[in-house]
């Protein structure tokens, strides 16, 4: 069973920055796409952030491009989401996800999930 640890959430005024990591065991690291969702109260898990296994290639949702970096370190098993210039609409809760498919629609419906970890932007 994978395993996932979200940290690096919490308040931060708008404008800020913060730095999520998500943790990985039990399982084959670099195998693997790894992406960041996000989700509201009453809404669905939307895309945010998504590292293919191998080399530079990423993917981000509209709303966070150029605002928003993934990356990752296979030797530490561990995925980043760097969040800078926070707007109060960035407010969600932050999911990490593990997927042997590239694509973020693959990866929302087959992928294994963390915890979550609370992201909230203060006006």
């Amino acid at each position: 069973q994978v395993q996932l640890v979200e940290s690096g959430g919490g308040l931060v005024q708008a404008g800020g920055s913060l730095r999520l990591s998500c943790a990985a065991s039990r399982l084959t690291f670099s195998n693997y796409a790894m992406a960041w969702f996000r989700q509201t109260q009453g809404r669905e898990r939307e895309f945010v952030a998504l590292h293919k296994w191998s080399g530079s290639s990423t993917y981000y949702g509209d709303y966070v491009t150029g605002r928003f970096t993934i990356s990752r370190d296979n030797a530490k098993n561990t995925v980043y989401l760097q969040m800078n210039s926070l707007k109060p609409e960035d407010t969600a809760v932050y999911y990490c996800c593990v997927s042997p498919y590239t694509d973020y629609e693959r990866a929302l419906r087959f992928g294994s999930w963390g915890q979550g970890t609370q992201v909230t932007v203060s006006s």
